[in-house]
């Protein structure tokens, strides 16, 4: 692939053209984030009445509770006011993967996981938390971290 890089004249405005015989999946996905500004790097949240921007590398994992949905950080839980669904595709490009029905965690924050019965497996969390993930959810989750099949 051959990557050109020009600088508009004094009159000209800045431009981006792709030029390509077949559009993949991952230039989608830049072309979507060119368009969007770039990647998110927070999350509107709500800690009582005050609105905070939580940067995602803050944040451990999201759940889902009685119509609501939490982001925990190491010590510290936000409502945020989005589905489980929006968050998993808002961030499907990033380290975080959904591992149950109701949570989506941050793979980084993952210190080790523990396979258990059924082929669920727990996950250790660096901060010293333990989160269960479903058998149905353990593939994409080895796939997101380059393991296994």
């Amino acid at each position: 692939m051959k990557i050109t890089i020009l600088t508009p004249g004094p009159n000209e405005e800045d431009e981006i053209i792709v030029k390509m015989k077949d559009l993949s999946e991952d230039a989608l996905s830049l072309i979507k984030r060119l368009k969007d500004g770039g990647e998110k790097d927070a999350i509107a949240a709500y800690a009582g009445d005050n609105i905070v921007m939580l940067p995602l590398g803050e944040i451990y994992y999201f759940d889902a509770v009685d119509n609501k949905v939490f982001s925990y950080t190491k010590d510290k839980c936000f409502e945020v006011k989005k589905k489980l669904f929006e968050i998993e595709e808002e961030f499907e490009k990033t380290s975080f993967v959904r591992i149950s029905k109701n949570a989506i965690v941050n793979i980084k924050k993952i210190e080790r996981l523990i396979p258990e019965f059924n082929g669920r497996f727990e996950g250790k969390l660096k901060n010293g938390e333990s989160i269960i993930i479903s058998r149905g959810y353990v593939p994409l989750l080895k796939r997101k971290l380059g393991v296994g099949k």
